[in-house]
């Protein structure tokens, strides 16, 4: 309310109005007559109502009744809940006094006004009527609600006309802010409210800006505003202007604006223009961030730009020579080099030995080895190495680089280090379906054929006998020099069993067989000492008649021994058949016991046959040969006698 100071200025201003209106009206009357009580005077004074003037002033009747109706029709009709305009007649810190050209004025709070800050007396404002005489006599009048109620209708209109209003940010919200606007919380994006990134958004509460409305739900009563379309209408000219005047080549200055993972944008003062990250320097960046900061003032060269599409490439790195231009002109193929990893590539490694000049380490060139690995075995980014330079082409750009090359070549003496015949420990690398291969030594390679990995065990896959990754003892058996090959065998560490063999599984003698595996051509019998014999269908027919079964125990007849094919051929069957023909001779019948007595001796001492059986079975052998010896010798005797 309007304090006593102001209400006391007030009313002495009504009392001068008063007295100059006091003042007029008595210009405006007859001259005055003086009265005097004589005969004479009083003469001209007849028909003069004093009585009448005592009581009503110097106006007749009719006269102040056709004034009161001259009052009252400059008085404005208004009814209480209606929405009519106003003047501001005067206002202070606190309340706007309002004119609506009833009887008495109306006070409004300044703070409805808030939206308005350059509200002046003098303006029209729109007002609601809540009360045409309070307790007090006073007028009571509202200007928000005023605007509530025509808020709708307005926000609609200044969406169909693109009006520019004003709002009043009243404080934040998630992604944005909410703005009064003409009483009616709208939404401003953050994106919306200017053509740059905001980083502070407290900054424009409480502030009173122009909009334009953007969006509006009908539906939900929804209202998006837009700041920063008002400003984009004013950039767009600027941008059509300053694109006219542009060039290729063109140096101009700008200001870092926005810095995003793929480049920098920049303000040319207007217009915008984008610096891709390839461009900022001669050298790697990982992110822009490493060359420039927000709001930095900088130098950049235009590259090129569409008018159609207002899009502008600007270069940072273009304003620099190329540090190729400047690199040391000594520098040849054979010179040692210092870098830091870059990049990394399963293929090879991009080395920096100096800001924009880069050389590439095949993975090839990293490692004597042989056998295919990936780059990041041997390095990762950030690694400092020294390498040799392999290859330089000053007109491409381009330089190649190897790390092995500091290294001595372990081929260059490997008839020294590895000769024929000599054992190592390797490493299984990987498998093919022929073998295995091996590493001994870094860049010393070798493969193990399948058919040497074991003496007698009939290997149809690497995998079954190791695993990569595993230890294994090797032989050199070869060395290919030129080729960079080495060709290793395991069963070699042990002497060949089939030299034993040779002497224990002669043609017709018996030996007891487990049968391990049944197909459509045979079986395949395991004997003792981890030896495999082959029988054929017919040969595996029981005495009684029927087929023999997988992991049936029973004698078989050696009726096929290859050394060089590592075969036996074996027969059940042929067993009982023999003994009906009585084709069986004692002496047959001799060599089958003295086999099936040294099969069992071993048997009793070893659960299965592995490379270590060797000794046993040369044991075994020189037994056999006594025993052919006593026989000759027995018969001898009896050929005397």
């Amino acid at each position: 309310m309007i304090n006593q100071e102001e209400m006391a200025s007030n009313e002495a201003q009504l009392e001068e109005v008063k007295t100059q209106a006091a003042e007029i009206v008595e210009e405006q009357k007859p001259e005055k007559v003086q009265l005097t009580r004589s005969a004479d005077t009083t003469k001209g004074l007849d028909g003069f109502d004093w009585d009448a003037f005592a009581e009503e002033g110097s106006y007749s009747s009719v006269r102040k009744s056709e004034l009161e109706v001259m009052y009252d029709e400059t008085l404005s009709s208004i009814g209480e809940g209606e929405v009519i305009d106003g003047t501001v007649i005067a206002m202070n810190k606190r309340e706007v006094v309002i004119n609506i050209g009833y009887k008495s004025e109306g006070v409004i709070s300044l703070n409805e006004f808030r939206y308005n800050p350059e509200l002046q007396i003098g303006d029209t404002v729109e007002v609601y009527v809540e009360n045409q005489e309070d307790k007090r006599g006073q007028l009571v009048l509202s200007h928000k609600k005023a605007r509530s109620l025509r808020s709708w209708d307005r926000v609609n209109q200044a969406l169909e006309k693109d009006e520019v209003i004003k709002g009043y940010i009243k404080c934040r919200t998630k992604g944005g802010m909410i703005v009064d606007v003409f009483g009616i919380e709208a939404f401003l994006p953050g994106s919306q409210i200017d053509v740059k990134p905001i980083r502070d958004y407290d900054i424009y509460v409480n502030k009173t800006m122009e909009f334009k409305v953007v969006k509006i739900n009908q539906e939900y009563k929804n209202v998006v505003v837009s700041h920063k379309a008002l400003i984009e209408e004013e950039l767009e000219q600027q941008k059509k202007e300053i694109i006219a005047k542009l060039e290729k080549g063109q140096v101009l200055e700008g200001t870092v604006k926005n810095i995003t993972s793929y480049g920098v944008f920049i303000d040319l003062g207007g217009v915008d223009g984008l610096i891709h990250i390839t461009d900022l320097s001669w050298g790697r960046v990982t992110h822009p961030e490493e060359i420039v900061e927000l709001d930095q003032k900088i130098n950049v060269v235009i590259l090129d730009f569409d008018d159609a599409k207002k899009r502008i490439a600007l270069g940072l790195k273009q304003l620099t020579p190329h540090p190729w231009d400047s690199l040391d002109t000594n520098l040849k193929i054979g010179d040692v080099v210092k870098g830091k990893v870059v990049v990394m590539a399963d293929y090879g490694a991009f080395v920096e030995i100096a800001t924009g000049v880069e050389g590439l380490i095949h993975v090839s060139e990293m490692s004597w080895s042989q056998h295919l690995r990936s780059a990041q075995e041997f390095l990762k980014v950030g690694d400092v190495v020294d390498a040799q330079i392999l290859t330089l082409d000053r007109d491409e750009r381009k330089m190649s680089l190897g790390m092995k090359q500091l290294k001595a070549d372990p081929w260059e003496k490997i008839e020294e280090k590895y000769p024929v015949n000599s054992n190592h420990q390797a490493k299984v690398r990987n498998f093919t379906s022929f073998g295995v291969f091996v590493e001994i030594e870094e860049g010393v390679d070798g493969l193990i054929h399948i058919s040497d990995l074991s003496w007698t065990k009939k290997i149809k896959h690497p995998a079954e006998f190791t695993t990569v990754g595993a230890d294994i003892e090797v032989v050199v058996l070869e060395i290919d020099k030129d080729n960079r090959r080495l060709s290793l065998g395991h069963k070699q560490l042990e002497e060949n069993p089939w030299d034993v063999f040779e002497t224990l599984f002669t043609v017709d003698s018996i030996h007891e067989g487990t049968i391990i595996d049944i197909f459509d051509k045979g079986a395949v019998v395991a004997l003792p000492y981890g030896v495999e014999g082959f029988v054929t269908p017919k040969h595996l027919v029981k005495e009684d008649g029927t087929p023999a079964k997988v992991d049936d125990k029973m004698e078989f007849k050696v009726i096929e021994f290859n050394k060089s094919s590592k075969r036996i051929i074996l027969s059940h069957s042929r067993i009982h058949e023999d003994v009906k023909k009585g084709d069986e001779t004692p002496e047959k019948k001799s060599k089958g016991s003295t086999t099936q007595k040294a099969v069992k001796k071993l048997k009793d001492n070893l659960e299965k046959t592995t490379l270590g059986d060797i000794s046993e079975l040369a044991a075994l052998k020189t037994e056999l040969e006594e025993n052919q010896k006593k026989s000759k010798k027995k018969k001898a005797d009896e050929g005397k006698e």
